[in-house]
């Protein structure tokens, strides 16, 4: 049972690689005949003047046949050639100008132009030693036509050409899947290009459903946990106003309840603020820093100069690095003053946070600033971290302004 299952394979897939193998002999040879035909005429014609002619039209068609061979081969080998990248401009002779100085059209042209006459010659002997087998092999039913010695060995060499055969069409087919995505499609680079390309995109995208998550998470925070917390503490505070009949144990919990939910809503207020505060979406960078420096405990020389505003992403990671950049020297530097500086410079936003305190950081031990380095990478922005021991410290991140 197995064998001839291995069998039935081994003739379809024969069968396969021969249909394809035949299928390629028109469209191989289709363009090149059509150049040679038109130089033939202007060469008899003696007309040289319009030697581009029959150039112009072989380019024309050149597009429409590459789309032929990838539904050959998708359709009849299961290779899939790769599209090549179109062209972005509309105005159809700068179009037209940047198709022709592509490499990739001049690869196609090379496939079809001078490649093609080959594989359709190769093609042409595939198929010949397919008729020659089967012709050798069936011989002692024409016999009688020739002599014994000659049947004899016409059939030997018909049962040898049927087995190679199917070997040579599938060896044809196979080089042929080989040569066209290299030819037909981009080249290795044009393809880590697009790849590039692509992974950006799907990094840009993932990085603004993380950045819309985050909003929708401060807004529930906000709209309801946070409401729900405040509500809480001002009943606290109403049942402490007006129970002073209770006894001292009871107002004490009262009032360390009350103090517990106070202080609650004001780390959950950091925490929002944090995540992406409501004025950095409504009124932008320079509110939304202004704001934050004012909560420092310490005094915070802040500028602000960017004119037109980034994307909501790379504002979003510019207001991240300020906040944690002045918790830290809140929390440990042992500094008396910082300063902020963000400025846009052509396609760059640069953030500057300098303090005067005690130095020593170290963005590679491990510490917070491995965070901030990595959400600064996330945008493919850099990174850097200057300070000598005694101070002062200098975090600059330089963000590209668009994604």
């Amino acid at each position: 049972m197995r064998s001839s299952w291995t069998l039935r394979r081994a003739l379809l897939r024969a069968r396969r690689d021969t249909g394809f193998v035949a299928a390629g002999i028109p469209l191989h040879l289709a363009l090149a005949s059509q150049w040679v035909w038109g130089v033939t005429i202007v060469v008899k014609a003696n007309a040289w003047a319009v030697v581009p002619i029959p150039f112009a039209l072989f380019l024309v068609g050149v597009p429409a046949l590459t789309v032929v061979q990838r539904h050959r081969y998708r359709a009849l080998l299961g290779v899939d050639v790769p599209r090549l990248t179109p062209t972005p401009e509309r105005w159809w002779p700068r179009r037209a100008l940047r198709w022709l100085s592509s490499a990739q059209t001049w690869r196609q042209v090379g496939y079809h132009l001078l490649l093609g006459p080959l594989l359709a010659a190769v093609e042409l002997l595939v198929l010949a030693a397919w008729a020659a087998a089967v012709a050798g092999a069936t011989v002692f039913g024409y016999a009688s036509a020739l002599p014994v010695d000659q049947a004899f060995f016409c059939t030997v060499g018909g049962v040898v050409l049927l087995c190679s055969a199917p070997w040579l069409a599938g060896a044809t087919a196979r080089t042929e899947a080989r040569l066209a995505p290299a030819l037909l499609g981009p080249s290795r680079n044009e393809r880590l290009r697009q790849r590039v390309e692509h992974l950006a995109e799907s990094r840009t995208d993932l990085i603004e459903a993380v950045d819309s998550e985050r909003r929708r998470i401060e807004r529930d925070l906000h709209d309801g946990t946070q409401q729900r917390l405040v509500s809480l503490a001002v009943n606290l505070g109403l049942a402490r106003a007006t129970l002073t009949d209770l006894p001292d144990d009871a107002r004490t919990a009262i009032d360390e309840a009350h103090r517990e939910a106070k202080e609650a809503i004001a780390e959950l207020n950091d925490l929002v603020r944090g995540l992406h505060p409501a004025v950095l979406e409504d009124r932008g960078l320079d509110a939304a820093l202004s704001g934050l420096a004012a909560r420092v405990p310490l005094p915070v020389g802040l500028r602000v100069d960017i004119g037109e505003r980034a994307a909501p992403v790379v504002e979003s990671v510019a207001y991240f690095v300020v906040s944690e950049a002045l918790t830290n020297v809140t929390k440990h530097a042992r500094a008396t003053r910082a300063e902020v500086t963000v400025e846009r410079i052509g396609k760059v936003l640069r953030v500057n946070v300098t303090d005067d305190g005690s130095g020593g950081a170290d963005a590679s031990a491990g510490s917070g600033l491995n965070g901030l380095a990595k959400r600064v990478g996330s945008v493919d922005g850099t990174f850097r971290v200057s300070s000598p021991a005694g101070g002062p410290t200098t975090l600059t991140a330089e963000l590209p302004c668009e994604l």
